[in-house]
């Protein structure tokens, strides 16, 4: 069998630049066929793998387009939160598979193998949190020093969403959300909301293609 033929898709360009480059040392056993930020696939591809940066994981309205794409073999969602109901809804939206960020990039490529040879019912691979600092790539904010699940936030704030709407989101609590929003804005030297908004439309933070509105 020769590598799994992958599309990458996420609505910022940097993200899915750097999960190609995640997945570079496993040329062998994933090959990148497409990075795609406005969801659209148009080579045939084994896998479109969904890194839902800023974005819901359980998002049904992207997942089912992916899944009726005829260009697509299945459809995995790569997703910080793996908890069971963001991982059913995503599943029952029609995922054939729900990967966690928390996985380091070995075994996030033995998790599409696995997704990829399945049949029948769909797979999810959860990690533990002291994996996570394996993992590698690239997202906005990184180079300022920002965390991924910071960016998330300074992203998702960008966008207009409230501190409810950014935990109902995530999956993260109220609490954890304004413990990465105060440790962000420390980062990035903001002290107000507004000023948070305006640093991440200046620092790549806008995502690069407008989002829909999509059915809850």
């Amino acid at each position: 069998m020769g590598p799994i033929r992958v599309a990458l898709i996420d609505d910022y360009d940097v993200v899915v630049r750097g999960l190609e480059t995640m997945l570079r040392r496993y040329t062998d056993r994933v090959s990148v066929q497409a990075l795609s930020t406005s969801g659209e696939i148009f080579d045939d591809v084994d896998i479109a793998l969904y890194d839902s940066f800023a974005n819901p994981p359980a998002d049904h309205q992207i997942i089912a387009d992916l899944a009726a794409n005829g260009h697509v073999g299945k459809v995995v969602v790569y997703s910080w939160d793996a908890s069971e109901p963001i991982a059913g809804a995503a599943l029952t939206a029609g995922a054939a598979g729900f990967i966690s960020k928390r996985l380091p990039a070995a075994k996030l490529v033995e998790a599409l193998e696995k997704i990829h040879l399945a049949e029948g019912a769909p797979q999810s691979f959860s990690g533990s949190s002291s994996t996570a600092a394996l993992n590698v790539g690239d997202w906005p904010g990184r180079e300022e020093g920002l965390t991924q699940r910071e960016a998330e936030v300074i992203a998702l704030i960008t966008q207009g969403l409230s501190n409810a709407d950014i935990a109902a989101q995530t999956g993260l609590s109220i609490n954890s959300v304004k413990t990465y929003i105060r440790t962000g804005y420390r980062r990035i030297g903001v002290t107000t909301r507004a000023q948070a908004v305006l640093w991440g439309a200046q620092h790549g933070f806008v995502p690069d293609r407008p989002r829909r509105d999509h059915p809850a």
